[in-house]
């Protein structure tokens, strides 16, 4: 059998888009918060000696909303003057240094001491023993009741709970020590802390001469009470946010305003590059032309991230206008798809544009990201929820969930499918899935543990 194989050349032409090292990183610089991007450029100032790396005074460029041409002007608050010295962090003590410090100023140098500064080093960042007894014994080789009289000595430092084995004991802690704690609180802890997690209170009601009104009194004091003693020892230093656009109000009137404090300007060295062209070397030529021209790039790039960070915040501004206006500070339903297809961009673009990037307000600052959240479908017609639209954001459908709840008779707490009945009734297409959902991101328990005796 004879095989052949024949071969035909063809010529075809397509066209696609190159995806260049400098376009990945024009890419990375629209992603970039400000302070990723300094370190962008102060990387590439150590490979470029023509680029020096500068952060300007506060400046803006403001873009009004009732104008559509931008205009630039100095933006200066002078309640923002510049203190280095409230820069400077306080000094936080460790759990473990505040304690070790109150164990050597309140106890005698012996050996019990030595095994409660032992016990301290198994406390975790919440204030909890890490280790059981019976394993430091074997550790120590010292006597179980000393390691008792030593843990014992552990529990009566600050702060209240600190050397807890577990949520019980470090609620008992607290309580022993509150002389606001009511009478039983302690006794319902500590022999029925399992029924009383679980509200199963009429079951305490008959082994316990207490009623659900003095059961509902310790819940309420308990609620109080803290299961991590030793939060406020993490030793984490505040992080402060820069933003990267500010909103100005003048009667009604929005201006979004581009921020230029802290961000990043590059300058190009021009007596180096004239310096270097002088020198009668091919390679030298080469090099520092090519340097320039990378200098050139990041310029542009720069302009072009400030341009469109302020084009999106812009539009975001525009899109959610009564969010700045109105009082209850409504979000109204908007993607990602919208902006880009109002500013004729990719999706993509728009989420590099607001991922870290922060919008400052006269009442909070926040992520650009933030004003984006999905439609729910929504039948016109009466209701607290809108009358304008046929949909409604999940912000919008939170705020009402969180009224319903505040306004609800607590002897007899709604139930998640009578929340979504009464939002159907509303106008408003919702599962009981969703309503948990929501209802669980504003951190609000379900009905039977809302439930409240009072008498």
């Amino acid at each position: 059998m004879k095989f052949e194989q024949n071969f035909t050349p063809q010529q075809n032409q397509v066209q696609k888009m190159a995806m260049t090292q400098q376009l990945q990183q024009s890419i990375q610089m629209l992603q970039y918060n400000q302070e990723d991007l300094v370190s962008f450029l102060n990387q590439k100032a150590l490979g470029n000696p023509l680029i020096e790396v500068t952060v300007p005074s506060e400046q803006s460029t403001v873009k009004s909303l009732s104008s559509p041409v931008a205009k630039t002007s100095t933006y200066n608050r002078d309640d923002d003057e510049t203190n280095y010295m409230n820069q400077i962090p306080d000094t936080y003590l460790s759990l473990f240094e505040y304690v070790s410090e109150q164990i050597h100023l309140t106890m005698r140098d012996t050996y019990l001491r030595e095994l409660v500064l032992w016990l301290s080093e198994y406390l975790d960042t919440n204030g909890y023993l890490t280790v059981s007894l019976e394993n430091a014994a074997r550790i120590t080789h010292a006597e179980p009741i000393q390691l008792l009289d030593a843990l014992t000595l552990l529990q009566q430092l600050e702060p209240a709970g600190v050397g807890a084995r577990n949520l019980q004991e470090c609620l008992m802690l607290q309580t022993e020590r509150d002389e606001t704690a009511p009478n039983m609180a302690y006794l319902i802890l500590e022999e029925e802390f399992d029924l009383f997690a679980n509200r199963k209170w009429k079951e305490i009601t008959r082994k316990i001469d207490i009623s659900l009104n003095e059961l509902q009194l310790i819940s309420d004091f308990v609620q109080n009470l803290t299961p991590y003693p030793g939060a406020l020892f993490n030793g984490e230093i505040e992080q402060f946010l820069k933003p990267d656009l500010f909103i100005e109000i003048q009667s009604e009137k929005l201006n979004v305003i581009s921020v230029k404090s802290g961000l990043p300007v590059i300058s190009f060295q021009k007596d180096y590059y004239e310096d270097m062209l002088q020198v009668k070397d091919k390679d030298v030529t080469t090099f520092i032309k090519e340097k320039r021209a990378e200098y050139e790039w990041l310029k542009r790039s720069l302009i072009q991230r400030g341009d469109t960070i302020l084009r999106v915040g812009t539009a975001i501004v525009e899109k959610q206008k009564d969010f700045f206006l109105l009082p209850e500070h409504p979000v109204q339903p908007l993607t990602l798809k919208e902006i880009a297809t109002e500013l004729d961009i990719h999706e993509s673009t728009v989420s590099r544009s607001v991922n870290g990037k922060y919008l400052e307000t006269s009442f909070g600052i926040f992520e650009l990201k933030h004003f984006f959240t999905n439609a729910l479908p929504f039948k016109k017609g009466e209701s607290s929820l809108t009358e304008a639209s046929t949909s409604v954001s999940s912000e919008q459908v939170k705020q009402q969930l969180a009224q319903l709840i505040e306004a609800e008779d607590k002897q007899k707490p709604l139930s998640d499918q009578k929340i979504v009945d009464i939002l159907t009734t509303d106008g408003l297409e919702i599962s009981r899935r969703t309503v948990a959902k929501y209802r669980e991101a504003l951190s609000i328990p379900a009905s039977s543990k809302r439930k409240r005796f009072e008498a």
